[in-house]
């Protein structure tokens, strides 16, 4: 398959990496106990407008006085002005944040690199210096030819926020095409470059959303929005999703329509093209659960139509590319783990499939045919496995991995005979490897430096119980030597949806929190996808309680093995994670002292109609069914906020720009805790302006997220991380 390398989830939610810190290593748990933390009362909260607006769900009449937050003009930028003023003077009171920033800064600034890919006979990688803003794309005539600057998106604006967000070379490799998003909003604008002088061309395609460019001749496909036209552009809901051909050299207005539903208003279309542009492919999806449509047309026939292989929504397919008029597809039809199949896409029915590679009892998590061969990396127990095939599916040899932690990469042709990928895991930072492929040799192509022991510290996977019986793994880091006595300042982070697994990954930011002395854990609750379509399924709509319940159980374990106590957990989670936070604490607002929800949907009732919410309904539920409206009332964060209850202390996180999970959750969320949680913690939101989601956001705006993160975990554990240094 035409490989598009595309920064954003089409559709869905992202996994938002969790904050957390640490810093120079002081005493034998890099911690000295200090009560420090400043008081609710000593806040003076702005005064947050009340509206008297109520709805009426199936007979139950639901208040939802902060409506008004929904819509962004001048007195809502007021209000967050307000909002960030109080945080900021919070944050800026913490003695250590300053050094918490400084370490930080400290540790971030080594080498980034990402695997090498192939191109017009070319290899490119990005590379960060340490502190660049964005990530620069580089070039090279050979792996032993000096590289040099091909792409430099940190030139795309003075402070960082215009990021690159999906790109794709022409198989010939004369033109590059690239997107570009501003703030971190999913708007995309793409534009084309002539590699071969580096010169920008006239193209400039405008809302393109949820798509990546697929090179067919002279040209690509993409899909877009038709242009918004009237209110709010970042919450507008989004719909009638279309294809385009767009050919170089020519205006947008001349681009081809190539498919759209005049029917279906909440269908989105993903085109990609094979890796020999035999086949347009077009993943069509009514929802981000996974479950997806798959049309196809034969490009070489000028006759051919847009035609459906599979018309339904009942499982996932993606195609890995095409061997000849076949297209090898990994699918979890009748195979919660999935399984590789060859389909005749003039014979789609599945009775002429024929099973390349049939499910296994590990989860099958990506597949790429490069070199005459098939790659495909297996997911057991939350860490990577890869197992290379012949095209007739005969198991050939397992590619050897260094350690438990997670791939990812292999990213190449069909004529490729090298191909490359990155491995880490939690004190592994990302190192590349070659993988000869005819040979079955992996050498190590580029290890990371870091200025951080990480061998100071170790992994565990536990496999704990949940509230109904079903274990649930987790992994736990620390350092090596750990007292177990119930005192060590701990962070729990988890996401549970989507789909999406948590597997084991480096961060720089999380080693700040480590080398302190603090443990960091990591659930795979239910509703990801580390076992399967079973396992998510376990935490979808009606499951979703289960979700809530493996995260509390996870706490529970923490503190009931004496790693830690209530007093010294913080719990977080980004997006569907800030969604779990928010359901954790007000069901059991005793049993963290700290709730971080970033950019979280905590308005259940009303998430779908903003810009893409719709496409989760599947995942949680519509308030507009009555059965789903009484099941998300029961969670739903906003709806749960009691009077005088004692909140966990809360920093909620999001940003003005964010149309993924529009800030208005946030905000409402907020308000109605600063009315209603009693005295005693901080109930405090940081709004970044000019961000999105997460994705694109630059470095510097990065660390201060996490410095400010940090410094208010310690402050309200009373901690001071540098007291000795002082």
């Amino acid at each position: 398959m035409r490989k598009t390398t595309v920064f954003l989830l089409a559709g869905g939610l992202t996994a938002v990496s969790a904050c957390t810190s640490s810093q120079t290593d002081t005493t034998a748990t890099g911690m000295t106990t200090e009560t420090t933390a400043t008081t609710e009362q000593a806040l003076n909260y702005p005064d947050t407008k009340k509206v008297d607006h109520i709805d009426d769900y199936f007979g139950t009449k639901v208040a939802d006085p902060y409506r008004w937050q929904e819509e962004h003009d001048e007195e809502l930028d007021e209000w967050i002005a307000q909002q960030n003023e109080v945080t900021q003077g919070y944050l800026s009171s913490i003695d250590f944040r300053d050094e918490i920033k400084n370490r930080l800064t400290e540790i971030w600034n080594y080498p980034k690199y990402g695997a090498p890919f192939k191109e017009g006979g070319k290899y490119y990688f990005f590379k960060n210096d340490g502190l660049q803003n964005q990530s620069v794309l580089y070039v090279q005539e050979s792996l032993e030819a000096e590289p040099k600057v091909f792409f430099d998106p940190n030139k795309l604006s003075d402070d960082g926020t215009v990021a690159l967000t999906a790109l794709q070379f022409s198989k010939d490799g004369k033109y590059l095409a690239y997107g570009t998003s501003s703030g971190g909003s999913d708007w995309n604008t793409y534009h084309v470059m002539e590699t071969a002088t580096g010169k920008k061309l006239d193209d400039q395609l405008e809302w393109v959303k949820f798509s990546g460019p697929s090179w067919s001749g002279n040209g690509f496909f993409y899909s877009r929005y038709d242009a918004p036209t009237e209110g709010n552009k970042l919450a507008n809901k989004n719909e009638y999703h279309k294809v385009y051909y767009h050919k170089v050299g020519t205006p947008q207005s001349q681009d081809q329509l190539v498919y759209e539903d005049k029917q279906n208003a909440l269908r989105n279309f993903y085109g990609q093209t094979t890796d020999d542009e035999r086949f347009l492919i077009l993943n069509v999806s009514e929802g981000a659960s996974g479950a997806n449509a798959l049309y196809f047309k034969d490009l070489k026939d000028p006759k051919s139509t847009i035609k459906p292989i599979v018309d339904n929504f009942e499982s996932e397919y993606n195609v890995v590319d095409n061997f000849g008029d076949q297209l090898l597809v990994m699918t979890n039809k009748n195979a919660p783990r999935y399984r590789l199949v060859m389909i005749d896409p003039k014979k789609p029915q599945e009775q002429n499939w024929k099973v390349i590679v049939p499910e296994s009892e590990n989860v099958l998590q990506g597949v790429s045919a490069v070199g005459g061969r098939i790659i495909a990396t297996y997911m057991k127990d939350a860490t990577s496995q890869v197992v290379v095939f012949d095209q007739s599916g005969k198991q050939l040899n397992a590619v050897e991995l260094p350690t438990l932690g997670t791939v990812s990469g292999f990213n190449g042709k069909q004529s490729d005979k090298e191909v490359f990928f990155t491995f880490t895991s939690f004190t592994y930072p990302p190192t590349i490897y070659r993988y000869d492929v005819p040979n079955n040799k992996v050498t190590q192509f580029r290890k990371t430096e870091v200025n951080v022991d990480t061998d100071a510290f170790e992994t565990k996977q536990v496999f704990y119980t949940s509230k109904d019986g079903t274990k649930v793994p987790m992994f736990i880091v620390h350092k090596k030597g750990l007292k177990l006595d119930g005192t060590n300042p701990t962070y729990l982070y988890a996401y549970g949806g989507f789909n999406i697994s948590m597997t084991p990954s480096f961060s720089i930011a999380n080693m700040l929190w480590l080398e302190n002395g603090g443990v960091y854990a990591m659930p795979n609750l239910r509703g990801g996808g580390e076992y399967g379509e079973d396992w998510h399924k376990a935490g979808m709509t009606p499951n979703k309680q289960n979700v809530f319940d493996d995260f509390i159980a996870a706490a529970e374990y923490l503190i009931d093995q004496k790693y830690t106590s209530s007093e010294k957990l913080a719990v977080a989670g980004g997006s569907n994670g800030g969604l779990l936070v928010g359901a954790f604490m007000t069901q059991r607002p005793e049993l963290a002292k700290v709730a971080l929800p970033a950019v979280g949907v905590m308005d259940m009732l009303r998430f779908h109609k903003f810009t893409i919410g719709w496409a989760w309904v599947p995942e949680y539920g519509s308030s507009e069914d009555e059965a789903q409206f009484k099941n998300l009332y029961t969670f739903s964060p906003l709806h749960n906020i009691k009077e005088g209850v004692k909140y966990p202390a809360t920093l909620v996180k999001t940003a003005d720009h964010d149309d993924r999970v529009v800030p208005a959750h946030s905000f409402k969320f907020i308000s109605e805790l600063q009315d209603k949680g009693a005295p005693g913690n901080p109930y405090l939101i940081r709004v970044d302006v000019r961000a999105g989601h997460g994705a694109g956001k630059p470095t510097s705006l990065v660390i201060q997220e996490y410095a400010d993160t940090y410094a208010f975990i310690y402050e309200n554990m009373g901690v001071n991380p540098y007291q000795q240094n002082q």
